[in-house]
């Protein structure tokens, strides 16, 4: 029954050391960066757009969020889709900030190149995952959260809290 499943990975969630860990280390790698950009794609795309608007309204963090439909079809006719985010980064991304990306499968071309850009400017980078225990993305930040389920409901979900219990610590501690 999918509630108890829910139900199942809330309880792991909550009880997760480990996630509470890195919970904190996020907030200590935000309160150090210039800017923030959330990238993902479909339902983590969703995620981004939200989490950009309520870190800029919250916090008052400049937020950026490469979730524009016209913008994001422009430079994947021209780039390709593999490499539309990584695109978009070049022209506004810079040493000190700071990369979200999201990734239910953790296996996204496009995410992936973009987290390898970002990286290679020296950007801070959490990434978000779920799925496989060992997908392209799982190891690729400072920080990398990574959901025990091949459920994309569960794992977005539960990256979604992530984020804002993130952005709840640092407005609490403002």
């Amino acid at each position: 029954m999918p509630l108890n499943i829910y139900k199942l990975k809330f309880q792991e969630f909550l009880n997760s050391e480990q996630i509470s860990k890195q919970i904190f280390e996020s907030v200590e790698l935000i309160k150090k960066c210039k800017r923030i950009f959330f990238i993902g794609n479909g339902g983590s795309n969703s995620i981004c757009s939200h989490m950009m608007e309520d870190y800029a309204k919250i916090l008052n963090y400049p937020t950026f969020a490469f979730s524009d439909a016209a913008l994001i079809t422009c430079f994947a006719n021209d780039y390709g889709f593999e490499n539309a985010v990584a695109e978009w980064l070049k022209r506004h991304f810079i040493e000190g900030d700071l990369l979200v990306a999201i990734s239910s499968s953790g296996n996204s071309a496009n995410i992936n190149n973009a987290v390898d850009f970002a990286k290679g400017l020296k950007g801070q980078i959490i990434t978000l995952s779920g799925f496989e225990k060992n997908n392209k993305l799982v190891e690729k930040g400072l920080i990398n959260f990574w959901l025990n389920s091949s459920s994309y409901g569960i794992v977005e979900c539960y990256h979604q809290t992530i984020l804002h219990i993130i952005l709840d610590e640092l407005h609490a501690n403002k």
